[in-house]
């Protein structure tokens, strides 16, 4: 198992595509992370009753296209501390662009973090670690 500083925080996963969710937690827990996922917002509002994830990382388009923006305002209402790093993969699909980098649109997108799918493991571990540190 690779050396951890994350002290078994716990990780969120949540896409509607498994091969994403299963890479990821793989991934996630050989670097000493304990992970939860859900499959969809619905499926990951119900995690959220019983876990308060230190860090979530939320797909954009699930059941519905802005499904990831909703996961992210749940989140942030009920655990307002918790970083959140949403992936998405609008800009192939769509053709918009946007971020999180200032604080304006990390007010209205409610995520931490914006990252393009496909996420490279070691951009998703770069972010993480500046959140966790922030937080």
């Amino acid at each position: 198992m690779a050396e951890t500083t994350c002290d078994q925080k716990t990780v969120l996963v949540v896409d509607d595509d498994p091969d994403f969710v299963e890479q990821q937690k793989i991934l996630l827990e050989s670097e000493g992370y304990k992970v939860v996922t859900a499959e969809g917002q619905a499926q990951a509002e119900k995690v959220l009753e019983d876990v308060n994830p230190d860090l979530a990382v939320v797909d954009l388009m699930m059941e519905n296209e802005d499904a990831g923006f909703a996961l992210c305002y749940h989140i942030k209402k009920k655990y307002p501390d918790t970083p959140v790093i949403l992936v998405t993969n609008v800009v192939a699909e769509t053709g918009q662009d946007f971020d999180a980098s200032t604080q304006e649109e990390r007010s209205w997108i409610k995520a931490d973090a914006v990252l393009d799918k496909p996420v490279r493991f070691e951009q998703l571990k770069r972010q993480m670690d500046r959140l966790l540190k922030e937080g």
